[in-house]
């Protein structure tokens, strides 16, 4: 790659990131090539995609979260193994609106999106599995009852940082305290099925950032 062509990748992904952070993955294409001070046949002659573009974004650090996720899985406790993991990935949420509309809802066609999003499903069945066999975390709970939940808390993360940074630690606490062994009350209806949580997270990525 030619040394203007480099430099015009790394000033767009670098504008990308910003727009992305402040406005979500659905910035316009358009305000990224001109933060980044190229035209729009340049952005897309580096990125035919929108997709493309997230994954040169994200790339490192849904790298990063794949790791936390294996630390996680060999965690003596599971449940601290959960709790520490579940932090990570919240404050990243609470971080980055683009990250945030990536892990807390339905955006598909982007292959390493995918791969860390099917990560992200065995590592919480996972230890879910494990602080149950550890007495730790109430019996009925199962990974699309955590999914389900932390999507929509997520969701509300961006918003409360600008009033109250960090808040999102305690409502998460709150959250995970919630299903802890001595919590348990009998629940009033079953989980959602892995086809029905696919479907509320579509249905969200649908309705966009603002929706």
């Amino acid at each position: 790659m030619r040394r203007d062509a480099r430099r015009n990748r790394e000033l767009l992904v670098s504008a990308a990131r910003q727009l992305f952070a402040e406005q979500g993955v659905d910035a316009p294409l358009d305000d990224i090539a001109r933060r980044a001070g190229v035209g729009n046949a340049t952005l897309y002659r580096h990125f035919p995609t929108r997709g493309a573009l997230i994954e040169a974004v994200f790339g490192e650090g849904l790298t990063g979260t794949l790791r936390r996720g294996e630390d996680a899985r060999h965690a003596a406790d599971a449940w601290e193994g959960l709790v520490h993991y579940l932090e990570y990935i919240f404050a990243g949420l609470a971080a980055d609106r683009g990250a945030n509309d990536l892990m807390t809802t339905g955006i598909q066609g982007i292959p390493s999106l995918e791969a860390l999003k099917a990560h992200h499903h065995e590592t919480v069945s996972l230890l879910i599995r494990r602080a149950q066999n550890q007495g730790t975390l109430r019996g009925d709970v199962v990974v699309e009852d955590l999914l389900f939940a932390l999507a929509a808390l997520g969701r509300v993360v961006p918003a409360s940082e600008t009033v109250a940074p960090g808040a999102w630690r305690r409502h998460l606490l709150l959250f995970l305290d919630g299903l802890r062994t001595e919590a348990a009350r009998p629940l009033p209806v079953p989980p959602l099925a892995p086809e029905q949580l696919a479907g509320a997270l579509r249905a969200l990525a649908a309705q966009g950032p603002n929706g």
